[in-house]
């Protein structure tokens, strides 16, 4: 798979990497998760994105991948959920990146994100504080934030951070402009929802919020689409929008199925849309979408 600088970091980045959320069920054996997460690797998939949020993921990528560690990139989320200390605090953050050292069993973490802080957090500064003692003490490589809207404008333009990563999709393309400038700053970029939820493959709105708000997105906007897309395959359009964008270093895509990963690679190696085609669909979005703002 064609890889990318992943900014001004050193690291380098697979067009498509693998989000490892649904890899932290634990309905899923441990066999499975371990075939799923070294095919992603032997694909190509070679940034591998985890959070402290994800169920099993991260001692799991630990188990199965820490053999393999020198082959992929990886990137966890932190601020939250340490016992005995108060989520989005500067000692939080430090315990949570030594929490997650530990169960990802590795001594450097490639890129550490603060996981979606509001921007009042961020503009208090101790959780960037946090993130840079860990940087200085060998603990992670690069400083990052994933969120969007307000926040991610801050974080891109405060000099705290060498990458960030917010949604991008068919659906919600408000960090297509945040991204791209970013990307120009010399900061790595990732784009996280590429399908957006797979709207298209849903009769009624699922359960999860985030999906079913792009789910009622994507309602609005088919008619719309359909005059662009036709016939055609909305997984494959999805993930090229996503991964291509101007600015994007890698787009991140989940999944339970290893032939999906090989789909998914197979939808990549096509390249990017037309660019008549995806100057539609952004219309398209500008044109319906301009009330859908905030984070989802």
């Amino acid at each position: 798979m064609h890889r990318r600088p992943f900014g001004r970091t050193g690291l380098e980045v697979p067009v498509l990497g693998f989000g490892a959320m649904q890899a932290g069920d634990p309905r899923l054996s441990e066999e499975h998760v371990a075939r799923l997460l070294n095919h992603a690797l032997d694909l190509g998939f070679t940034l591998i994105d985890t959070a402290r949020s994800y169920g099993l993921s991260e001692e799991r990528i630990g188990r199965h991948l820490s053999r393999r560690r020198d082959e992929f990139v990886l990137s966890t989320k932190v601020g939250y959920g340490v016992a005995g200390l108060q989520d989005w605090t500067y000692e939080c953050v430090v315990a949570g990146v030594d929490a997650a050292r530990e169960r990802l069993r590795t001594d450097m973490i490639d890129v550490v994100h603060l996981h979606s802080c509001d921007l009042e957090l961020l503009a208090d500064g101790a959780v960037i504080d946090a993130l840079e003692h860990c940087r200085a003490a060998g603990k992670l490589r690069v400083a990052a934030y994933s969120g969007d809207a307000a926040a991610l404008r801050y974080a891109i333009s405060s000099g705290a951070f060498g990458s960030v990563q917010a949604s991008l999709n068919v659906c919600d393309q408000q960090a297509e402009r945040p991204l791209k400038e970013a990307h120009a700053c010399g900061l790595g970029t990732i784009a996280k929802r590429p399908l957006a939820g797979q709207p298209w493959r849903h009769e009624a709105p699922p359960e999860e919020a985030a999906q079913a708000e792009y789910w009622h997105r994507f309602a609005v906007l088919r008619a719309e689409f359909d005059c662009i897309v036709g016939d055609g395959d909305w997984e494959a359009l999805a993930l090229r929008f996503a991964a291509y964008a101007p600015g994007v270093d890698c787009a991140i895509v989940g999944g339970t199925d290893p032939r999906h990963l090989e789909r998914n690679k197979a939808a990549i190696a096509a390249g990017p849309l037309e660019p008549g085609q995806r100057d539609a669909i952004r219309a398209a979005f500008a044109r319906v979408g301009a009330a859908w703002q905030g984070q989802i």
